[in-house]
C-alpha cells in the first residue's frame, strides 16, 4: 500500500492543486498559543479550486484532517495530528464586492468589502481605514482571521461579526459543493454563528461597511488607534494567548473575567500556563505551556467558579488534535 506521503506526492504533481504541502510540520508557529506539535501532512492551497481538490483528495483516500484559520482561537495537542493539517491562510484577499457576491438587500449608501477566508481580521480593518470606509474600527488589533472571526463570530466593544455580515461562499461538506448564504438574524447570536457544529468550511464573505468622506480618514485611523491601544493596555500581547478564554454570560451579571479575579484565581498556574495577573479571562503561554497545562487550568477555573459561584462557564477556544 503506498504511504501517505507518495499519495500527496502524487496529488502535489498532478495539476489539479496550486500551493504549498509540507510534510512534519510544527503547529505551534500557526497558532497565537505557540502549542502545537506536528502534522504529517500541512496542504496551504493558494486557492478556493485547491482546497476543494484537497478535501476531494481526503476524501477519496479516507484521511482525516482539519482545517485550521488564523490559529488564534486554538489549542491543539503537544502530540500534533493523526491526519492531515489545512490551511486557509492563502486564501487571503480583499477588494470591493461585486458580482455574486452581493447580497439582494445591498442599500445604495454602503460598500460591500470581500475577503478570503485566510485574510487577517488586520487586513480587513488596514483596507478599511485606507479606503476610508466606517464600521471595522473596533476590530482593530483582534488577531486571527476572516473566516474564525466569523465561524466564532467574534465581538469586540459591544460589536460582533455579525453586525456587519452580508454573505459567505463556503464549501458544503462531505458533497464539496461550494454554496453561499446570506445573513439571517435567527441564525446569529452572541460568540454563535450558523457554521459551528456543521461541516460549512468558509472560503470568503461579505461585509457592509459605511462610505466617509475623504477628510474622515484620519479620525477612522485614530478610532483604530484608540482601540489597539486598549488591548495593548490591557495584556493582550504580552504572551502567547488565544485572548478570551470564556464567553460572557448576561445571566451571571458581570464579565468572566471579573467572576474569575473575584475567585482569587488571576495568576494561578497549571504547568507553563498561567491565568495571567492582570486579567481573569486571559490564560497565556508563560513558560513552554502544553495543551494538557491549559486544559487542567480551563477545568479548574470552571470547577473553581462552579463551587463558588454555582455559574458554569463555556470555554470559547477549541482543543483539537490527539489526545
Amino acid at each position: 500500500m503506498n504511504s501517505i506521503r507518495e499519495l500527496v506526492e502524487n496529488f502535489k504533481i498532478s495539476g489539479i492543486y496550486n500551493g504549498r504541502i509540507l510534510f512534519d510540520e510544527q503547529m505551534a508557529p500557526h497558532t497565537t498559543f505557540k502549542i502545537g506539535g506536528p502534522a504529517p501532512v500541512y496542504f496551504d492551497p493558494a486557492d478556493t479550486a485547491s482546497l476543494v481538490n484537497t478535501l476531494l483528495f481526503l476524501k477519496e483516500k479516507g484521511l482525516p484532517y482539519f482545517v485550521l484559520g488564523g490559529g488564534s482561537n486554538t489549542v491543539i495537542s503537544d502530540e500534533g495530528f493523526d491526519g492531515a493539517v489545512i490551511s486557509t491562510s492563502s486564501i487571503n484577499f480583499v477588494r470591493k464586492a461585486a458580482g455574486s457576491a452581493l447580497s439582494e438587500a445591498e442599500e445604495s449608501d454602503s460598500v460591500y468589502v470581500e475577503c478570503g477566508a485566510g485574510t487577517s481580521v488586520a487586513s480587513f480593518v488596514n483596507y478599511c481605514t485606507a479606503n476610508v470606509l466606517s464600521g471595522a474600527e473596533k476590530f482593530s488589533g483582534l488577531p486571527g482571521s476572516i473566516g474564525g472571526a466569523l465561524y466564532m463570530n467574534a465581538r469586540c466593544f459591544e460589536v460582533s461579526f455579525s453586525d456587519l455580515f452580508v454573505s459567505a461562499e463556503y464549501i458544503d461538506m462531505p458533497s464539496c459543493e461550494i454554496k453561499r448564504c446570506t445573513f439571517n438574524s435567527g441564525e446569529w447570536a452572541y460568540k454563535v454563528s450558523p457554521f459551528q457544529n456543521t461541516q460549512r468550511i468558509i472560503t470568503s464573505a461579505v461585509f457592509r461597511t459605511a462610505q466617509c468622506g475623504a477628510g474622515q480618514k484620519d479620525a477612522i485611523a485614530a478610532e483604530c488607534s484608540r482601540y489597539l491601544k486598549e488591548r495593548v493596555s490591557k495584556g493582550h500581547f504580552r504572551y502567547p494567548s488565544a485572548g478570551s478564554v470564556f464567553r460572557n454570560n448576561r445571566d451571571f451579571g458581570k464579565p468572566s473575567g471579573k467572576i474569575i479575579d473575584e475567585a482569587g484565581l488571576c495568576g494561578y498556574q497549571s504547568g507553563g500556563a498561567q491565568i495571567a495577573p492582570w486579567h481573569g479571562n486571559f490564560i497565556i503561554n508563560k513558560d513552554h505551556a502544553t495543551q494538557k497545562d491549559v486544559k487542567n487550568l480551563v477545568n479548574y477555573i470552571v470547577n473553581i467558579v462552579k463551587a463558588e459561584t454555582g455559574f458554569e462557564l463555556q470555554p470559547e477556544i477549541i482543543f483539537c488534535g490527539k489526545n
